[in-house]
């Protein structure tokens, strides 16, 4: 690994904690994911993000970018296309039952590897922070996948404890609801929470 590698690993990882550990859809997913479901059945959702994310990066590295910063018109359509699904999946959060009821169709389920890498695609805030990290991160000399693939992979290593902080913190949110009404007012709570996140991608 050259020099140049190695001074900017430390920015790249800052920049990556101080994305990853701030609030956003993923980040409320999560939570409730954790809580209702525990880490292990929440690991491929947030498998999925990290590997969504990664082709996502990739993608935008070796020029998916610059399309989407010059075409508007595909920024506006991702826009609402993001906005609706994530009221859609708002809602599932808010009506999802509480934990306690027998039986996996009863409970639902949490969001697998595939939906959640796909959700990516429509997340205005992982286009964002994968505009920003290519932009700011990405040496200009050397082969462009390689260098691409590196920086994202490296990204995506220090992404993953990140989210895996705000699933364990749904976790321990669960472990203190002990009734139904206490279930309902938090899965209520949290699709209300992920379904605010729209007023941001909107604005």
């Amino acid at each position: 690994m050259s020099d140049e590698w190695l001074l900017m690993l430390g920015p790249v990882a800052v920049f990556m904690l101080s994305m990853t550990l701030t609030p956003g859809p993923n980040n409320l997913m999560l939570t409730a994911s954790g809580a209702n479901f525990g880490i292990r059945r929440t690991m491929p959702h947030m498998l999925g993000i990290v590997g969504g994310c990664f082709f996502l990066y990739l993608a935008i590295a070796l020029g998916l970018g610059v399309l989407f910063e010059r075409a508007p018109l595909l920024q506006v359509t991702l826009r609402w296309a993001g906005s609706a699904y994530l009221l859609y999946l708002a809602y599932r959060i808010a009506t999802a039952p509480s934990p306690n009821v027998k039986g996996t169709d009863e409970r639902g389920q949490p969001l697998t590897f595939l939906q959640a890498a796909l959700f990516q695609l429509a997340n205005p805030k992982a286009w964002i922070l994968g505009l920003a990290l290519i932009a700011g991160f990405l040496p200009q000399g050397g082969q462009a996948l390689l260098n691409a693939a590196v920086l994202v992979g490296f990204a995506e290593l220090v992404a993953l404890p990140c989210l895996l902080v705000w699933a364990g913190f749904g976790v321990a949110i669960g472990r203190l609801v002990k009734n139904d009404a206490g279930w309902r007012a938090f899965n209520v709570t949290m699709g209300l929470l992920t379904a605010a996140s729209v007023v941001l991608i909107l604005r």
